[in-house]
């Protein structure tokens, strides 16, 4: 599938809306222009009062040059504000397109990636990129701009001054350009160990309970001293770099005004120069060196924009196997018959075999348990009737369609997954219920359904009923309650083909009691995929399949196979009832 990142490029979302380029270019040449006139100001200023002329002319030089000053300010706190406005609105453009992106990546991906590295390339580097326009536009071209007509004035005013100003400039970027690229590799090098640090912090947040109760908090410690060590040691490399640079700008800039003003002093002993005119070379010198020192000054955000958009060049790279039809099919209504045709699965990273030769076929309306040790395939032959990854070979279909014609926004309004993790979101019970309106639904539909599961005196006793607030991860709840309003919003979209994962491992007795009647009315008329390690809990299932090292190794009625005491399932269940 193609991205919609990688089709366009990184510029496109960054570059200013038409409605800010008139005005953010008209007051870019404002503080670019002004600056300009100031010394000529006070070159004629100066020239005046050695000449002894009247006061009036000089308060009015000086009066044109202090409207020039303030003038130049405001322009720059327009042109900042614009700036600022056009970075915000084109960073967060690509802040969207970016998270859409790595949404759309396979889940081999995210499980390569933490939570916390992510986070990063999507907000950090996106912000870098956002503070580099600022500055781009702030900073550099009006720089650039600014040293251009410096060069121009000073070299209509006197050709070898001009000829020494261009020297001293080129000089001064040459000097600028070599310590430029000695500090991109370290600041690289400190963002990915930034990188790596977020993730590995995200990762022991999450896992607080367990260190704690394990009493690990000595190997977290440790485990984060060592990646903040990391984090330490790159920022030293990075700031030895930046203070080479900075160094280098300011002393290669005290030296080139030394040797611009003493011939400057050399013309002017000559009769070549008047002194109104001395004086603004020494400003206009200052003008250069500004450019340059503001330029360098803002390679930081430069360096961390290229090692931004380079991190985020190779996250455009990454491409999800899962292809979408340019036309995608539907699938019928009701109950979906499911088909697996000679699978075989491997994973993408390591090509170590998952599944070989899986057929399987469920009539509509009929509820198979997928059974089976632990990495035995079970969980990876529902993620591929979810369509979450596509067959090395053969083919998934839910009512005769193979899943890979199938539009993905149809796929996911047609089969519901609940799995043991549920996923609970900060915000109202019932943007949590609709997924923030994904699947709409009124207020009586969602009480009556909550109602059914056994949750009407819970909702009830909620004093902001449907408005409720459910905290981040389902925080106030009970592993009972979440799991039961996982159920109600798989339910609510009315799936054709429901598939449960250990979806109630998690319950006590008593809320276990509610689900199973909940679950015996939901299910009716519906097609349903039941994984679970309590083989009691299959009770309600049609069809059997035992899963073996990524075969199936026996299949057919529940019924059949408990009237064999010989098959796999009758043993299992029998060495699980002893134990």
């Amino acid at each position: 599938m193609t991205s919609p990142v990688r089709s366009r490029r990184l510029g496109a979302y960054l570059r200013p809306p038409a409605s800010l380029l008139g005005p953010l270019a008209v007051a870019l040449a404002a503080m670019t222009v002004l600056p300009l006139v100031g010394p000529k100001l006070v070159s004629r200023f100066v020239d005046g009062a050695v000449a002894g002329r009247s006061t009036a002319p000089l308060l009015a030089l000086a009066g044109a040059y202090l409207a020039t000053a303030v003038g130049g300010q405001g322009a720059r706190l327009l042109a900042s504000w614009l700036a600022s406005r056009a970075a915000w609105d084109g960073t967060n453009r690509l802040r969207e397109a970016v998270a859409d992106h790595t949404l759309r990546l396979d889940l081999d991906f995210h499980a390569r990636h933490t939570p916390g590295e992510m986070i990063e390339r999507v907000d950090g580097d996106v912000a870098a990129l956002g503070d580099f326009l600022v500055a781009f536009l702030l900073e550099i071209l009006a720089s650039v701009l600014l040293l251009l007509g410096t060069l121009v004035i000073v070299g209509f005013e006197d050709l070898r001054l001009g000829a020494a100003l261009l020297a001293y400039a080129a000089l001064m970027a040459a000097v600028v350009g070599f310590s430029h690229r000695r500090s991109v590799a370290p600041l690289v090098g400190h963002r990915e160990a930034m990188a790596r640090h977020m993730g590995r912090i995200e990762e022991q947040l999450a896992a607080m309970e367990d260190l704690r109760a394990a009493g690990a908090g000595d190997y977290a410690l440790r485990r984060y001293d060592a990646s903040a060590g990391d984090v330490y040691t790159t920022l030293r490399r990075a700031h030895r770099a930046e203070a080479l640079l900075v160094s280098s700008v300011y002393v290669t800039s005290a030296l080139g005004t030394a040797v611009l003003l003493g011939l400057a002093i050399v013309l002017h002993s000559h009769g070549a120069l008047s002194v109104g005119a001395t004086v603004a070379l020494f400003q206009y010198t200052q003008l250069v060196r500004q450019p340059l020192e503001r330029m360098t000054d803002q390679l930081q955000h430069l360096q961390g924009a290229l090692a931004g958009a380079g991190r985020l060049r190779q996250l455009f790279t990454e491409t999800p196997s899962l292809t979408v039809p340019a036309s995608g099919t539907s699938l019928p209504a009701g109950a979906l018959a499911l088909e697996l045709d000679r699978v075989d699965f491997a994973y993408a990273d390591d090509g170590e075999e998952v599944l070989a030769g899986i057929d399987l076929c469920v009539a509509p309306g009929r509820a198979l348990g997928l059974v089976g040790r632990s990495g035995s395939g079970k969980t990876t032959i529902a993620r591929l009737l979810a369509r979450l990854y596509d067959p090395t070979a053969g083919a998934v279909r839910l009512g005769g369609v193979d899943l890979r014609s199938v539009d993905p926004a149809e796929l996911r309004r047609r089969v519901a997954v609940v799995t043991q993790d549920v996923v609970l979101f900060d915000g109202s019970l019932r943007d949590n219920l609709t997924l923030f309106g994904t699947t709409p639904a009124d207020d009586a539909t969602l009480t009556a359904l909550l109602g059914q599961l056994g949750l009407g005196t819970w909702l009830a006793g909620l004093s902001d009923g449907l408005d409720t607030r459910i905290g981040p991860g389902g925080a106030g709840l009970s592993a009972g309650e979440a799991q039961l309003l996982a159920f109600a919003r798989a339910f609510l979209a009315e799936p054709g083909l429901v598939i449960l994962d250990e979806a109630s491992s998690r319950l006590d007795p008593a809320t276990e009691i509610l689900l199973e009647a909940a679950v015996d009315r939901l299910l009716a008329g519906r097609t349903a995929v039941v994984i679970a390690h309590r083989l009691s809990s299959l009770d309600r299932v049609d069809d059997i399949a035992v899963v073996d090292e990524g075969r199936i190794v026996e299949a057919g009625a529940r019924i059949d196979l408990l009237r064999r005491p010989d098959s796999r399932f009758a043993t299992l269940l029998a060495r699980a009832v002893a134990t």
